[in-house]
């Protein structure tokens, strides 16, 4: 995030003369901790306008998550906007789950506007790159993460008899010795 702040920063200042035209940075980010086969994955785009003036007819493509390898749960790859205004931003979210696991590439997507009202030619851009993850396999992520209730339950069938015993047989001398103490008391 900070590298990503410090970019802003100097974008800002490297456009700051030209402020007839619109500059979209477009920041990308995969916001899950854990990436797991079958489990959803949350991007999020982030689009910041520090031109001054509007982009216009935005689209937003990404190509980076192909149909044999993720499902799309929610929102869209493809988005289009009318227009963000100078200062301002937008946030799009997309939800898609992997069908399959290993490594995999996260490329960036895809970003045409107009840069101002009267222009005619396309500006062409590209979202930060979240670049490699790992997406792990489920059996392996509830391996790791689950309770293990059935494992604990194994052990403390296992640990019975090493601790039973012995407190069955301390339990019976004790036993013993106070029924000889309490006969020794009455006579």
């Amino acid at each position: 995030m900070l590298k990503f702040l410090t970019i802003l920063a100097i974008c800002i200042s490297v456009f700051g003369e030209e402020e007839s035209q619109a500059r979209l940075l477009v920041h990308k980010r995969i916001l899950n901790r854990y990436l797991v086969e079958g489990h959803d994955l949350v991007i999020d785009y982030n689009i910041y306008n520090v031109g001054g003036s509007a982009a216009l007819d935005i689209h937003l493509v990404d190509a980076g998550f192909p149909e044999d390898d993720f499902e799309v749960i929610n929102g869209m790859l493809k988005m289009r906007l009318d227009r963000l205004g100078p200062g301002n931003n937008i946030t799009h979210t997309v939800v898609v789950r992997s069908k399959k696991y290993g490594y995999y590439n996260f490329t960036a997507a895809e970003v045409t506007y107009l840069p101002s009202e009267d222009a005619q030619e396309v500006q062409i851009g590209y979202t930060t790159d979240p670049g490699e993850g790992d997406i792990i396999p489920l059996r392996d992520f509830d391996r790791r993460f689950s309770p293990h209730v059935m494992d604990w339950a194994a052990f403390a069938v296992m640990t019975l008899p090493s601790l039973g015993i012995p407190f069955l047989l301390w339990y019976s001398s004790k036993s013993k010795y106070e029924s000889i103490v309490k006969q020794a008391k009455k006579h």
